[in-house]
């Protein structure tokens, strides 16, 4: 393993990598004509798969969503991890997820290092891979640079690295950036989704290492007049989005009289895992072609990107059908929707205008933090959706730290005041 981080050194020495600091969170820079990015493949690096020993402590990458590139021991109870994206320049999200075990009980701390990266999770922990917690503060140091020494929050304010205490044993103990859901896992909640009589499922494609792309269809009209589009995971590391889209998912199977009309007036597909063989390579960002995927939704040179727009071109080109609103899930920094500036009216003019008034009017304690641009010329998600078939459409971004629960509550008040405005649309 030590001479594969050197050649990861070597490689990203060679990249190159920048990243931008905002004092304030206001959402991501919008993606111009000027800013377009290049989306044919760039080549990756795989990270090594396997155990290592030290002494009495095993470390182990074996499995899917893991990543750990490189491992060395510097005392009796202190271990440097080295933890390196798929390729460069990426996104800051650096993903970390690997098992430890030890002959016998023992305290370790584990100090995690990032190749062209600062620390931006804080470590969850977990003894059998599927219960998780966040790691006792008390038991994770976070080593901050000089320049954000004061701050908090941010890309400005990212931790240069972190050390994180570990008791470990004979048992498996995993740690990771966030709650491990890989393909696996979101198709286990599939099938729980499957239950309901009015959900079916296909295979719309394969991903470049052949894994199956599931999409759901919830409804009853068979004519498919009426479609809405859910999407998420384009971003590996993006677990509290995916957290939100099983929430939102679950919210229109409930069996309320509104869901029961919503049903039989639209029908909506699910494709709640867009980037499985980055999800289970354990990358911070991108596909196992290099891209990230959500600036391909105008070139189209991923597989992934094509078959979701293959699938709505067969389902729709030639009909009546139309696709009235689309939505992404991601996560980022903080809460914040992505939403168009339109030029030209919408199937549902002013939904989403009314959907967030909505949210606030159901939450009073929670106000909407969104951003709108124009989406001539961008290439992600919800510029095509409306560009494309005049949908409404939206990427939903939960916080890398919003609690659990509020993200549930939020998306499950999101998904129910979605069906009762889209009623009303009918009358």
């Amino acid at each position: 393993m030590h001479k594969i981080v050197t050649l990861l050194l070597l490689f990203i020495t060679l990249s190159g990598f920048s990243q931008t600091t905002k004092p304030k969170f206001e959402g991501q820079a919008t993606s111009t004509t000027s800013e377009k990015v290049d989306t044919r493949n760039h080549a990756i690096m795989p990270q090594w798969r396997g155990q290592q020993t030290l002494g009495n402590i095993t470390f182990d990458n074996d499995f899917a969503g893991a990543r750990l590139n490189g491992i060395t021991q510097n005392n009796d109870t202190l271990y440097t991890a080295i933890i390196a994206a798929e390729n460069y320049p990426i996104n800051p999200s650096p993903w970390y997820a690997f098992k430890v075990t030890s002959q016998r009980p023992k305290q370790i701390w584990v100090h995690l290092t990032y190749l062209n990266a600062k620390h931006r999770y804080f470590p969850k922990i977990s003894r059998d891979g599927k219960t998780w917690q966040v790691v006792d503060s008390t038991d994770c140091r976070l080593i901050k640079g000089p320049e954000n020494k004061n701050q908090s929050f941010q890309e400005n304010a990212l931790s240069e690295s972190a050390y994180v205490r570990i008791n470990v044993d004979t048992k498996t103990t995993w740690i990771a950036a966030q709650e491990l859901m890989t393909s696996p896992i979101v198709n286990e909640w599939s099938k729980d989704i499957l239950k309901n009589k009015f959900v079916s499922s296909t295979i719309i494609g394969k991903s470049p290492q052949n894994r199956p792309f599931e999409c759901l269809r919830i409804g009853e009209d068979k004519s498919d007049s009426k479609i809405m589009l859910v999407i998420g995971r384009l971003h590996p590391p993006e677990v509290t989005g995916q957290f939100a889209l099983q929430a939102f998912v679950e919210a229109l199977c409930v069996d309320s009289e509104t869901a029961k009309q919503f049903r039989k007036a639209y029908t909506v597909y699910v494709v709640p895992m867009m980037n499985p063989d980055g999800v289970d390579n354990g990358h911070w960002r991108h596909n196992t072609g290099g891209i990230d995927l959500n600036r391909d939704w105008a070139d189209f040179n991923q597989p992934e990107t094509q078959i979701v727009r293959n699938f709505l071109h067969q389902k729709i080109d030639g009909t009546q059908r139309k696709l009235y609103f689309g939505i992404d899930f991601h996560s980022t920094w903080d809460d914040i929707f992505y939403t168009n500036i339109t030029e030209k009216p919408s199937h549902m003019d002013g939904l989403i205008k009314r959907w967030f008034d909505s949210l606030e009017q159901s939450i009073p304690t929670y106000k909407v933090n969104a951003r709108a641009s124009k989406p001539a010329s961008a290439a992600i998600s919800k510029a095509f959706f409306n560009k494309e078939f005049n949908a409404e459409a939206l990427v939903y971004e939960v916080g890398d730290n919003t609690s659990r629960d509020f993200t549930k509550l939020k998306s499950k008040t999101a998904a129910e005041n979605l069906m009762r405005l889209s009623l009303e649309y009918l009358k």
